[in-house]
This record gives structure tokens, C-alpha cells and sequence, in this order.
């Protein structure tokens, strides 16, 4: 069974910085490894609904990202390590919730939470002064 596991989290002022990282290890219900697959971040926000904040194609030369975080945020991934990244700078409070990683179901995805089929627990970011 492919597991990801958050890290990287925690409380920074606003303005800072923070690098989240995805781990992955084992393998899918069809047999692949992590870099089989397109991985979504997330994020939900106290009482409010989850949505997508970025995800990176198999390869990596496909990206994307939500509005709100364009030009603060970067998505990388190192398949070598099965790891993914999200570098997010510039932070603001309003990027304080839950970031989940999650497994797309192909090698390409969206901001779809639709097109994820494996989550990660989670892990919480904070930005306040």
C-alpha cells in the first residue's frame, strides 16, 4: 500500500517561509511507486472546505497552483527520493490550515480533490505574529 507522510510544518510569522515534504514508500493497489503518479497538495482551513493548492505531473514538467498562492508557492519533486516539496514563501495568515499530500490516480491531475485516490494525515501550518 503507497503511504505518504507530511513533514515540515509549523508556525512562522508572516512573510516567512516554511518547505512542507511529501514521503512516500510502498506501492499502489496496481503496483507502482510514487513516481508513477501526479501528487496534489491541499489544504483546509478552520471551517472551511478543503481545497487544492498545487499539484506536479509524474515527471515534473507539469505544474499548477491556485490563485492565491501563485508566485509565493513551488511544487518540486525528487522521484530519486520519492519525496514532493512545496516551497511556500511570503506567507501570509490566510495560508494557516492543514496541508494534506495526496496521490493523483494518473500521471497527470488538477486541483481536483476528485482526482486523488491516497491521502496523507496531514500536517498543520501556522502563520501569525
Amino acid at each position: 500500500q503507497l503511504q505518504l507522510v507530511e513533514s515540515g510544518g509549523g508556525l512562522v510569522q508572516p512573510g516567512g517561509s516554511l518547505r512542507l515534504s511529501c514521503a512516500a514508500s510502498g506501492f499502489s493497489a496496481s503496483g507502482f511507486a510514487m513516481d508513477y503518479y501526479a501528487i496534489g497538495w491541499f489544504r483546509q482551513a478552520p471551517g472551511k472546505e478543503r481545497e487544492g493548492v498545487s499539484w506536479i505531473s509524474r515527471s515534473g514538467r507539469n505544474t499548477d497552483y491556485a490563485d492565491s498562492v501563485k508566485g509565493r508557492f513551488t511544487i518540486s519533486r525528487d522521484n530519486a527520493k520519492t519525496t514532493v516539496y512545496l516551497q511556500m514563501t511570503s506567507l501570509k495568515p490566510e495560508d494557516t490550515g492543514i496541508y494534506y499530500c495526496a496521490k493523483g490516480r494518473a500521471f497527470l491531475a488538477s486541483l481536483g480533490a476528485e482526482e486523488y485516490d491516497a491521502w496523507g494525515q496531514g500536517i498543520q501550518v501556522t502563520v501569525s505574529s
